[in-house]
């Protein structure tokens, strides 16, 4: 299969072999990394991430959050990655969005969820395994994908109603 003007194979194994892969693979699981865990927390072993700072800022900080996820998405597809593996990290995107909607709490459960490394550990295991993939209605991959962008709508209309409530108090 052709992706990006690069070739990808699959070996007698069923694992995706190609250096775009590879390479793909290390710069989301840094990212994934950078967004999720990153800063430990002193005298615990939890970790947050960039994210996690950044959601704190009230909806605009969801927003960008929500539009850094969807980065993974976006490379998982350019991938190739099939439509339920993209459905699954879509929905952990979802999730994310949604609840991190919520002020502290959903902030505190963006720091624990950790969508980023669920979707990049999603795309790896298919990597390593595509055959084992299950296949999925296309409907609830459309779905889920257009609860993504839609959530994406909805915070960019909460952020810019935000900024111009801020901009009209002064």
């Amino acid at each position: 299969m052709a992706t990006s003007g690069r070739i990808i194979s699959i070996d007698a194994t069923g694992k995706v072999q190609s250096v775009e892969s590879n390479e793909t693979r290390q710069r989301l699981n840094r990212l994934a990394w950078l967004l999720d865990s990153s800063i430990p927390i002193p005298g615990t072993s939890f970790t947050i991430g960039v994210e996690a700072l950044i959601g704190l800022i009230p909806v605009l900080g969801d927003f960008i959050g929500v539009l850094l996820s969807s980065y993974i998405l976006k490379e998982a597809a350019r991938l190739g990655a099939p439509k339920v593996v993209l459905a699954r990290m879509a929905s952990n995107v979802l999730v994310e969005g949604i609840v991190g909607v919520i002020p502290f709490a959903g902030d505190v459960f963006d720091a624990a969820w950790k969508a980023n490394q669920r979707n990049v550990r999603l795309l790896n295991a298919w990597l390593d395994h595509p055959k084992k993939t299950a296949r999925s209605s296309a409907a609830f991959a459309v779905v889920l994908i257009s609860a993504v962008v839609g959530l994406l709508v909805l915070l960019g209309l909460l952020a810019f109603l935000v900024l111009r409530w801020i901009v009209q108090q002064f």
